[in-house]
């Protein structure tokens, strides 16, 4: 598994308009070729009525799986500069469509390119886009007395919360970095008083959205 990787947050869609061609650009998130081609699917069946529907995604950790096609446009001039604006991001496990509605002005090869281009970045921005961090759940279970100073302690430092179980005792679930569960255990000890019950658990990815660029 990867430390980490960026991928999209979820489905997104963003429409611009150039020399009165519409080019209408969904993107989502496909961890497998069987979804990618389903969201491309689901995109054509909606504008069945489009000039064209060209497609690119990136699937597997090591982008094992790329396809880019250009639905009848000039051949590289839209499903592969789709799938380079992908790579450039360092994107993985995502699926972008551009529909594209002829408006009467021909746009040329250059002009294609830098259309399904732009048209792919915007999508991009409006479907934001994530950082997974592979991170360990550390478990950490402590009788009720110690349960405000504890969760006041966690919400405030760098350590998020996944989840908190309540029964006889209290036990946290935290997202810890994969080198520091050290560091996060000496400090749940010292909080504590050696009163904590620690043990490591699954491994899972933690996402973080990044800023529009």
């Amino acid at each position: 598994m990867l430390q980490k990787y960026y991928t999209v947050k979820g489905y997104g869609e963003h429409e611009i308009v150039i020399e009165k061609s519409r080019f209408i650009c969904y993107v989502n998130r496909a961890e497998t070729e069987e979804e990618a081609i389903a969201f491309i699917q689901q995109i054509k069946k909606k504008h069945w009525d489009a000039t064209h529907n060209c497609s690119a995604y990136l699937i597997g950790e090591h982008d094992q799986i790329q396809k880019a096609n250009d639905d009848g446009e000039p051949s590289g001039t839209a499903g592969v500069p789709m799938l380079e604006v992908l790579k450039k991001k360092g994107l993985k496990d995502t699926v972008a469509v551009v529909t594209r509605y002829f408006g009467g002005i021909k746009l040329g090869a250059g002009g294609l390119v830098r259309a399904y281009s732009r048209a792919v970045s915007e999508g991009l921005n409006a479907a934001g886009i994530v950082e997974r961090r592979l991170m360990r759940v550390m478990q950490v279970t402590i009788d009720y007395s110690w349960l405000g100073k504890v969760e006041n302690e966690l919400r405030s430092s760098v350590y998020t919360i996944k989840n908190i179980q309540y029964a006889d005792r209290v036990t946290f679930d935290v997202l810890v970095p994969e080198d520091g569960q050290s560091s996060f255990g000496e400090w749940m000890t010292e909080l504590t008083n050696g009163r904590a019950d620690i043990q490591a658990g699954a491994m899972e990815y933690a996402e973080r959205l990044l800023p529009s660029s």
